[in-house]
């Protein structure tokens, strides 16, 4: 059903680490390169850690744990993309960054048909594929954090991807890793952050406006209307800066007043306070020992 057998991940935080899971689990052999050596240690405990819950939860046997942590090769050296038959970068959600990444794998990776995939939902991808000198095999893979859980994956191919890198990224999301995709047009947002973003800034600015607090405001949604989670601690589960730099992206191509980031938002941002991942945001969490930031 698909002749992607060697699959190269470009970043290992909360994005980065669950692909490379679920990849490994679903019998693929994974390299995942990191920035340093201490990054690279800490996405593999981030994917141990995972792959241990999902074990203890009978979700896998210990063989199968086993198994997929043997698929996963945690690196720092860019050569080792060299023969990947897909990538999928998964760095932060900074447009200069992930156009770095994409003309490093282009001069690195020698299949010429392999599929350059991004994580992005809120950067043009033909802006990623122009970094490129083969835009038809750019395509975006939008998965949802955390990626062993969530079913979804938004499939982007912009107005340069070519029919067959897109039908293979859909077989690869589909038919190897069980996910259900759906196809998004190359617009900032896509469809899922299109919808949710307006609603966790309208959530920010209502605390912001001292309307309501922190913890009514989510209570009202997972109480009133049924959400697993408020949007106050969706976007720390998210990362405020994740949510800021998607917001920014999407009021730069749609001048919507519903799309800028909220003052109080930027000044979290730029206090740290950046939500799960800080131990702090809107609400405040325990701190997790052996887990750096990504």
């Amino acid at each position: 059903m698909t002749d992607v057998e060697r699959v190269g991940i470009v970043g290992c935080g909360l994005m980065g680490s669950g692909i490379a899971e679920v990849c490994a689990r679903a019998g693929r052999d994974v390299v995942v390169v990191e920035s340093d050596g201490p990054a690279a240690e800490a996405g593999l405990r981030r994917i141990t850690r995972s792959l241990t819950r999902a074990a203890a939860a009978g979700k896998l046997t210990a063989a199968e744990r086993e198994a997929a942590t043997g698929r996963i090769t945690l690196t720092t050296d860019w050569d080792r993309m060299a023969d990947r038959d897909l990538v999928v970068e998964a760095v932060s959600e900074d447009e200069r960054a992930k156009v770095e990444v994409f003309a490093r794998l282009d001069a690195t990776v020698e299949r010429r048909d392999a599929v350059l995939a991004t994580n992005t939902s809120s950067i043009p991808v033909v802006r990623l594929a122009a970094a490129t000198s083969r835009p038809a095999q750019v395509v975006g893979l939008h998965f949802f954090n955390p990626v062993p859980v969530l079913p979804l994956v938004e499939l982007v191919p912009s107005l340069l991807t070519g029919e067959e890198t897109a039908l293979r990224a859909r077989v690869f999301a589909s038919d190897v890793l069980g996910k259900r995709v759906i196809r998004a047009q190359d617009r900032s947002g896509l469809v899922v952050n299109a919808l949710l973003v307006p609603y966790l800034l309208a959530a920010v600015r209502m605390a912001e406006s001292g309307t309501a607090s922190a913890e009514d405001i989510d209570q009202g949604m997972t109480l009133g209307c049924a959400h697993p989670l408020g949007p106050l601690a969706l976007a720390d589960l998210i990362g405020l800066d994740t949510v800021q730099a998607i917001a920014r992206s999407m009021y730069a191509e749609y001048r919507e007043p519903l799309y800028a980031p909220p003052p109080l938002l930027a000044r979290m941002v730029d206090a740290g306070l950046l939500g799960r991942k800080t131990g702090r945001g809107f609400h405040t969490y325990p701190a997790r020992t052996g887990d750096g930031q990504g």
